[in-house]
């Protein structure tokens, strides 16, 4: 993944992640990098988002090869993710759309 493509989606995270803090008390949204799948071979960085309350979590997976394309999947912490993932734009994945995916899917009341 080019560095700046993995910039762009951090800064559109932090910023989406900043808002869901400041306008919902019982959403407390974890992010994380990880980039262990390139220390066994493949050319992809992991950008996890995390809600420990509700024991969800959204994988962004975005490869090298295809640096216009993300891949996605709804998922949860105390569950393997499943082999189906999803396909958006780089460019479609907007800072609002991160913040409407987090509320969603981390909200309570999704239970």
């Amino acid at each position: 993944m080019t560095v700046s493509k993995l910039e762009e989606m951090s800064d559109r995270i932090e910023l989406a992640h900043q808002r869901v803090q400041k306008d919902f008390q019982d959403i407390n949204p974890v992010v994380g990098l990880s980039r262990k799948m390139r220390d066994i071979g493949y050319d992809v960085d992991v950008i996890m988002i995390d809600c420990h309350s509700t024991k969800r979590r959204i994988i962004l997976l975005l490869h090298d090869d295809s640096p216009n394309t993300v891949r996605y999947q709804f998922a949860f912490l105390d569950k393997d993710p499943g082999d189906q993932y999803e396909d958006i734009s780089h460019q479609e994945l907007s800072e609002q759309m991160l913040y409407d995916w987090m509320v969603s899917y981390f909200s309570k009341t999704n239970l």
